[in-house]
């Protein structure tokens, strides 16, 4: 089974996209506090493109989270 299809992933997506929305934070702007293009924003949201362990730290200090506190919820 590829990663991005096991529920825990999709899961950990779901909480991500609502982490950002929770702080009114669009893909655009999300991605611009990444460096990065707003399409890699979206192929994470919509699996198609798989975040390592380092990408998902950056993904919560762009969004103000600490790292700790996102797994505890999952």
């Amino acid at each position: 089974m590829r990663s991005i299809h096991d529920p825990r992933y999709q899961d950990l997506i779901k909480k991500l996209i609502e982490l950002r929305e929770s702080k009114n934070v669009t893909q655009v702007e999300l991605a611009r506090r990444l460096e990065k293009p707003q399409s890699y924003v979206s192929k994470v949201e919509i699996l198609e493109r798989r975040l390592d362990v380092i990408e998902l730290m950056d993904w919560l200090r762009a969004l103000e989270q600490e790292f700790l506190k996102f797994i505890e919820k999952l």
